[in-house]
């Protein structure tokens, strides 16, 4: 497929946060999948471990890592994964839509389909009676154009709710490419991913601010991608790469330089750096209480992370494996 043109916008960058010193990561294991981009994490009840990958299926590997069974094909490409409150898996599609998936049969249901009102679904969180809230990345481009999105910083993305009786409102707009999603541990607020604006911004839900919204973390040291409240009450950040000084500088510079670089060829372009870095946050104040940070030579670019009665489980869009790691 061409390449889609860019209008770029001049926008300057907030300074990074710092990030940790040295290597915070503990001992990785890392699991294969038989299919790449294994891009978001989930983890039921029994230790199995869902994903989706980038030819459609969904997969469930077990526990022990022994047995990995292909449960659905979407038919597109799935990102975010969320149980939902009917037994079913939620499925956040770049393709498709939001989709229910029944983990038995692989039979699909469309909530809400793919189209000019939904262009990147990408990740969602669900409440107790069945409410998603979820993202669309942006109304400009599609998935495999997300550099587009970033060279552009026209800011289309939005945070979606879907009511139980079918529909659906907008809660924020003009986001940079809006991505992960995680309701706090008393469901007062939604948090979403503000990736290219390197924060994440909070919409309350009950209380006194019910409808209003705020930066509930800023500056963040590198792309926040797929969030999640863990077992433990904290807001977990798969953050994807580091933030690139480059990257930065050609934001603030004029249009017409950023027009040239979407016409570079892919291997040329910048890449995203090989670390592995999760990061867990107060729900209410935005704190740092953990920052895991460090390298391994098999795998990179965490997109999905999954905190699970003390064992974090990532995802990665570029690696064929997930992979998880035991918090000290």
């Amino acid at each position: 497929m061409a390449r889609p043109k860019i209008e770029p916008v001049v926008w300057r960058a907030p300074r990074p946060g710092r990030k940790p010193a040295g290597n915070t990561l503990p001992e990785l294991t890392v699991r294969a999948v038989n299919g790449k981009g294994a891009e978001d994490v989930l983890v039921d009840a029994n230790g199995h471990i869902y994903t989706g990958v980038d030819d459609g299926r969904i997969l469930r590997l077990t526990a022990d890592g022994r047995r990995l069974d292909t449960i659905a094909d979407t038919g597109g490409r799935p990102l975010g994964l969320e149980h939902h409150p009917d037994g079913r898996l939620l499925v956040c599609d770049a393709d498709r839509g939001l989709l229910l998936v029944d983990r038995a049969d692989g039979a699909i249901e469309v909530l809400v389909p793919a189209g000019p009102d939904l262009r990147v679904c990408n990740n969602a969180a669900v409440a107790d009676d069945g409410t998603v809230y979820f993202s669309n990345s942006s109304d400009r481009f599609d998935l495999e154009f997300w550099k587009a999105d970033l060279l552009e910083h026209t800011g289309t993305g939005r945070l979606l709710r879907r009511d139980p009786d079918g529909t659906v409102h907008t809660l924020l707009r003009d986001l940079q490419f809006a991505n992960g999603v995680a309701l706090t541990p008393d469901a007062s607020a939604v948090v979403v991913a503000d990736m290219w604006e390197y924060r994440l911004r909070r919409v309350w839900l009950t209380g006194e601010r019910q409808g209003q919204s705020d930066v509930l973390v800023d500056n963040l040291p590198a792309f926040p991608d797929n969030i999640s409240t863990g077992s433990d009450g904290l807001i977990w950040i798969a953050m994807a790469s580091p933030r690139d000084p480059v990257i930065d500088l050609l934001l603030r510079t004029p249009p017409v330089l950023r027009k040239l670089l979407w016409r570079v060829p892919e291997p040329l372009q910048p890449k995203e750096k090989r670390v592995v870095w999760a990061r867990a946050i107060d729900s209410a104040t935005g704190a740092v209480v953990h920052d895991l940070h460090g390298t391994a030579p098999d795998f990179h670019m965490v997109t999905g992370v999954r905190e699970h009665h003390g064992r974090v489980y990532l995802g990665s869009l570029e690696e064929r494996a997930i992979a998880y790691f035991d918090l000290p």
